[in-house]
This record gives C-alpha cells, structure tokens and sequence, in this order.
C-alpha cells in the first residue's frame, strides 16, 4: 500500500488496473502486462493474536495518507498528487501527507464495473428519481465525478456457543360459549377459538460464522453500504498493489475490535433465529442469551465502490456503485421548487373540476 508505480513492459509508461480483467493496460500501446497471480489461499488471521501484538511488523504497513477537513476521510495519497476534491464529500483538499500504521489487507475484489459503465448505471438511477434538482441530472453527465474507490471492510469467522431462556408457545383450540341475538331474541352459540399455551424452556445452540462482513469505515453511509451487498466474497483475490494502480484505498476508520463488536450484532441476529428453532413450537419468546465466541479469526479486504458526492443547500449527498455488480445506492436531495410546482399544478387541477362540475 505504497505510491509505487508500475512500467509497461514494452514501452515503459505508467499502468492503470483495467476492471474486468487481471492485467494492467498501457493507455499508450495497448500492451496487457498481467498481474503474477499469487496462490488463491487467503489466510485467516488469529483475532486474539494480532490485537495481543498490534506492533508485529509483519501484520502492519505504513501508509502515506490524506486527511479530508471535512469528512475526516483518510485515503492514501497518490504520488505526484497535490491538492483536489475529497470524494466522499467533495470538499476541496490539499495534500497534507501524514503517515499510518495499519494492518495489512490480505485480499481484495478487483474493479470488475468500468467507470464508463457505472457512470451510465448512475445515471439511469438519478433519471429515476423524483423532483431530484436538476443540477443533480446533469452532474451524471460527467464520468469525473465518479471516483474508484477501495474501501476497507473487515471478516470474521468463528463458532459460537449460545445458552438462552425463553418461552415456547403451542397452540391449540377450544369451544367458547358465547350470546348472539337474532331477530331480537338472545340465543346460545359456540364458536372455535383459537389459543396459546407457553411454558418456560432453556437451552444452549452452536452456530458456525463464516465472512460475517462489516464496513471498517466511517465515510459512508452505513445504511446505503449495505444496500450495496451481497458481495461476492468467495472470489476475494490475494492483495497486490497492481490491482490499486489508477484507484484510490481508504484507510480503516473503525478498528479490528470495534469491528468484531459490530459483528456480534449481525450475528446475534442469526444466533436468535436458531435459538427459535431450537425451542420450536408455534411461537418463542426469548428471554435472555448468553453466547460465548470460539476460534475467532479475521481479514483485513479491500472492496471496489464508484463513488460520487454532490453538495446541495449546504448538505452533502453520496452515491455509491457497487464495482463489481454496478448496484446504484445511495441519499437524494429533493427540488423544493419541483415539489412546489407540482402541489400548485395539482391544485389548479383539482379547483378546475370542481368548478367544471359546478357550472354544470
């Protein structure tokens, strides 16, 4: 995670990473200069481990990286680079070069989505909102304001042992006597309702994680981040600077155990659906779980995300394009002119045929 460059084999110019393909392209001759492949077994690391021994220098890099003023977004700075826009927030910035210690990603998924095919995706969605103001419309005409991104994310394995108390409820019918009145005399009827029957049960569940994926930054939209999933995880590729050539990283914000907080969240929520299983009957109240986590293991994975900000009456507004699937999310700002206009044209509607109807 350096400012290298990477020469052209055959006329020495400086390569980009071509989405979609494992070479770097010469801009200048055409010629495909491919990336060593490196073997395809991606190493889990030992949680406990590393947070024992941050300072092993074999886990850690040092990163040369830019501080957005407004955002606070840390990308890694690119060499020869001095000043330009922030593409998470689009705040104009200058290159104050700091320096960073972190643990080294282990994987990444190559750009697969080209710019010129997630700025026509982009575009597709904008034209599909709503009283979106029209600057925002002709922003997506230009392929500049999509930025290429890998941004970090962290994964976590591990087995989970889960001891709970609740309730389990088992339906069953009775026959309930009950008074109707038909033709103003009160007669006796029976119907057949429906009831439950819970006892107090507990118990313990083993669940088994693999890739639980979160979001180690702070600079986007968690919301429209994981709008952007499923990611293809299964086809993470061994980290190699090439892939980064004509792109920009991001440095973790949120750190390995934080993260591993975040994802005892996600999996609490696939530990409660077994948990319900596991107590079955009709219906399951949980009252309390106790889970405890085993052989805990994660990686440090790069993600490839196009991205877009645009500022709107002092607020800004992302816009995220999954680079591997073209998936469009993101936050809009509405045209107040726009939603005006159209009350305005429905309400001179509306008066016209009322007074179409009352001339009648």
């Amino acid at each position: 995670m350096s400012d290298r460059e990477f020469p052209c084999e055959q006329c020495g110019a400086e390569l980009k990473f071509a989405p979609g393909l494992s070479s770097l392209k010469c801009e200048y001759c055409g010629h495909a200069n491919e990336i060593p492949a490196l073997p395809e077994n991606i190493e889990e690391i030992d949680f406990h481990q590393v947070l024992d021994d941050l300072a092993d220098k074999e886990d850690l890099v040092e990163v040369t990286t830019v501080r957005c003023t407004g955002c606070g977004a840390e990308t890694q700075r690119k060499a020869g680079i001095a000043s330009g826009q922030c593409p998470f927030c689009g705040t104009p910035i200058v290159a104050a070069a700091g320096t960073t210690r972190i643990i080294k990603p282990k994987a990444l998924l190559p750009f697969h989505i080209t710019v010129s095919d997630a700025t026509r995706k982009f575009r597709t969605w904008l034209h599909s909102l709503w009283f979106a103001p029209n600057a925002l419309r002709k922003m997506a005409n230009n392929e500049d304001r999509l930025a290429g991104m890998y941004v970090p994310y962290w994964t976590y394995d591990c087995r989970t042992t889960s001891q709970y108390s609740g309730q389990r409820g088992d339906d069953y019918w009775t026959t309930e006597t009950y008074m109707q009145t038909i033709s103003g005399k009160s007669q006796t009827a029976t119907r057949r309702v429906k009831r439950t029957r819970w006892r107090w049960v507990s118990g313990s569940v083993v669940d088994d994680f693999n890739d639980v994926l979160v979001l180690a930054s702070t600079s986007l939209p968690v919301k429209y981040a994981e709008e952007l999933e499923p990611w293809d995880i299964e086809n993470l590729t061994p980290f190699r600077e090439e892939y980064l050539s004509g792109f920009r990283a991001e440095s973790y914000h949120i750190e390995l155990n934080t993260g591993f907080d975040r994802a005892k969240v996600i999996m609490d929520g696939h530990i409660r659906t077994t948990i319900c299983r596991d107590i079955g009957g009709d219906h399951q109240r949980i009252s309390s779980v106790q889970s405890q986590y085993h052989g805990i293991t994660f990686k440090h994975v790069l993600l490839p995300i196009w991205i877009s900000a645009y500022r709107f009456q002092d607020r800004v507004f992302r816009f995220l394009v999954n680079g591997r699937t073209g998936e469009v999310q993101g936050e809009r700002p509405w045209s107040k002119w726009k939603i005006g206009l159209t009350i305005a044209a429905a309400v001179i509607l509306v008066g016209t045929i009322i007074a179409l109807i009352a001339s009648r």
